[in-house]
């Protein structure tokens, strides 16, 4: 009697049942995928249930004058957040934005008030310290191959004492200073709300660097150094002259922050905004850029900083000791980045 053998399935069988069991999403790693491909949409969300949350605390809030407030106290950090945006999206960080930003201020009034510079060669003066600043930083982390928080970390100290060597510690006002270095000060209304020039500028700097990241090799190259330098060096990418010019370029949009910083204030001061180094990198952070490079939108930074306004705004409207308002900051930051960690484990 001979012994019948039934035929088994397909070799193949098991193969698919398996990838169709490990292709499964949960619907918490189908959020995972959509804010891996869309980085800006959790700070959106974050932001949008600040200003409710907010506006139901205190209907003070949302009045037309205290969001002009917001929209004018977010001009300089969300400025410095573009210069800290290309540079994070390249791994790196700097520590050294807003010791740059009152460096280039402080020679932009001294030139024009003390030294008789007319008023457009001053401006030009701030932006060469900018480049001048943003190269040695380029030049530490490219030619000595220096980590670029230790860099900063340096120059920040390097950058703060020559201002207080310039300027005597001593602050140059507004009303000294020619019209056009106070401009930017100037406010114009749209809609009941009265939204600065310096607004304008740092809306106008969103614009076009995230056309140069998104549309020109040369942003492509910046995602490709933050992914992965190596990979990009055997693709033939120039890396140190990418990350020379992604300092120039923030050194750059920091000369710009100086501009708006004086009409922000009406002064040019020696002390201010020394502090904004945290709430730029902040911005960035919650603004879904990660911190190990390679995936982020200039956007999500915008957004990051509207989201550091509306709750420095909102927690003293809410009557909260300024400490407390720090403290929440740093909370979002710890939230941010562990989000960050989060998605970066998706299955690419």
């Amino acid at each position: 009697m001979t012994q019948q053998h039934t035929a088994g399935p397909p070799a193949t069988a098991g193969v698919d049942l398996a990838e169709e069991f490990l292709d499964r999403q949960t619907p918490l790693s189908r959020i995972r995928n959509i804010l891996h491909r869309y980085p800006a949409m959790s700070p959106a969300l974050v932001l949008l249930v600040a200003v409710v949350v907010f506006g139901l605390l205190n209907d003070r809030f949302l009045r037309v004058e205290n969001l002009s407030l917001i929209t004018q106290q977010v001009a300089v950090v969300g400025t410095l957040a573009v210069a800290q945006t290309v540079i994070i999206l390249t791994a790196g960080i700097d520590l050294s934005v807003g010791a740059v930003m009152v460096l280039a201020s402080m020679v932009m009034a001294q030139l024009a008030v003390n030294n008789g510079v007319p008023a457009l060669l001053a401006l030009v003066g701030g932006l060469f310290i900018g480049l001048a600043a943003g190269a040695l930083n380029g030049f530490l982390v490219t030619k000595l191959r220096l980590p670029p928080f230790i860099v900063t970390l340096g120059t920040l100290n390097i950058f703060v004492a020559l201002t207080l060597l310039y300027s005597n510690g001593a602050t140059v006002r507004g009303t000294a200073m020619p019209g056009l270095l106070t401009w930017t000060g100037g406010t114009f209304p749209i809609g009941g709300v009265r939204i600065s020039i310096g607004v304008v500028l740092m809306l106008l700097l969103y614009i076009v660097v995230a056309f140069i990241l998104g549309k020109t090799a040369w942003g492509r190259h910046v995602y490709a150094v933050g992914d992965d330098k190596e990979a990009a060096r055997l693709a033939g990418i120039p890396v140190s002259r990418v990350l020379m010019s992604v300092y120039l370029v923030a050194g750059a949009v920091l000369a710009i922050g100086a501009w708006i910083q004086i009409g922000r204030t009406n002064a040019a001061s020696p002390n201010a905004g020394l502090d904004l180094n945290l709430d730029s990198i902040t911005a960035v952070v919650i603004g879904g850029t990660s911190l190990f490079g390679g995936r982020g939108s200039i956007w999500g930074s915008l957004l990051g900083a509207l989201i550091v306004g509306v709750f420095r705004n909102g927690l003293a409207l809410a009557g909260l000791d300024v400490l407390y308002q720090t403290l929440a900051v740093g909370i979002l930051i710890v939230l941010a980045v562990s989000i960050d960690q989060w998605i970066r484990k998706v299955k690419s």
